[in-house]
């Protein structure tokens, strides 16, 4: 297949993808939305007003960059997950498969699908946040690069799982029992500052802490961890799931009966 044809086949699979976000945008962008509306009234507004201000910011303030985050992350995955699992589940990827279409072009279609939906949403939130605090922003360009690796890495790892995933119930196991947890305990509502020397050494082993911190780095001017080390382990993840998902669909598992 030609370039040319390639790159057709690129835009025809983020064009389904992206075309398929907005077709149910009541599904896929608007719950996201009120959930983090309710999360600026009742931590930022509510709980936030009784706690003192973290390195010189509000506590509000110092949450926005977090929750962002977290609706990138989460959107970003779920969107690949779930519509390249229903693609297995419809067998409509056999028609991918037996395509001359290559993998890397298969995973970039669907990557990019999740990364549109991950910032869509993520900005929404944003715009959200305009009511309950004066957005600060120090640096553009590290918003920029950490939002959308983070949405790459997480949409790769969407696809991991949909590729192993049997059932769909098996796409909810890894965001409810190691993805959550991974969000919550990675400094979206505290700085690792504040945590016992303990506390603050198990933090730092958790990867999702350092795309957040970057991130926040970006508009504070702030961070509890290496911002150069936290946009390296980004990269890292992102090549290590490339990779992977690159063998697993030349090899056909998951895919192939």
């Amino acid at each position: 297949m030609t370039n040319y044809r390639q790159y057709i086949a690129y835009t025809t699979i983020v064009r389904k993808e992206v075309t398929r976000v907005l077709r149910i945008w009541p599904q896929t962008l608007f719950p996201p939305v009120i959930t983090q509306t309710l999360y600026f009234l009742i931590f930022g507004k509510f709980i936030g007003s009784q706690i003192r201000d973290i390195h010189g910011i509000s506590y509000m303030a110092f949450i926005v960059p977090g929750l962002v985050m977290m609706t990138v992350i989460n959107n970003s995955f779920m969107n690949v997950v779930s519509s390249f699992f229903s693609s297995k589940f419809q067998r409509s990827i056999e028609e991918l498969l037996v395509s001359s279409t290559s993998n890397k072009i298969i995973i970039a279609g669907y990557v990019t699908g999740g990364v549109v939906r991950g910032i869509i949403v993520g900005f929404l939130v944003f715009l959200v946040s305009v009511f309950f605090t004066r957005p600060r922003i120090y640096h553009v360009g590290i918003i920029f690069s950490f939002i959308l690796l983070t949405a790459v890495v997480f949409a790769l790892g969407g696809l991991l799982n949909a590729i192993f995933a049997k059932k769909f119930d098996d796409i909810s196991i890894f965001p409810t029992f190691i993805m959550t947890p991974m969000i919550y305990l990675g400094g979206v509502f505290y700085s690792i500052d504040n945590l016992p020397p303990f506390w603050r050494m198990i933090s730092k082993c958790n990867p999702v802490l350092y795309m957040i911190n970057g991130f926040r780095y970006g508009f504070h001017g702030f961070s509890d961890v290496n911002v150069f080390a936290s946009f390296m382990i980004l990269a890292v993840f992102a090549t290590i799931l490339t990779t992977v998902n690159l063998v697993l669909l030349g090899r056909g598992t998951g895919l192939k009966t």
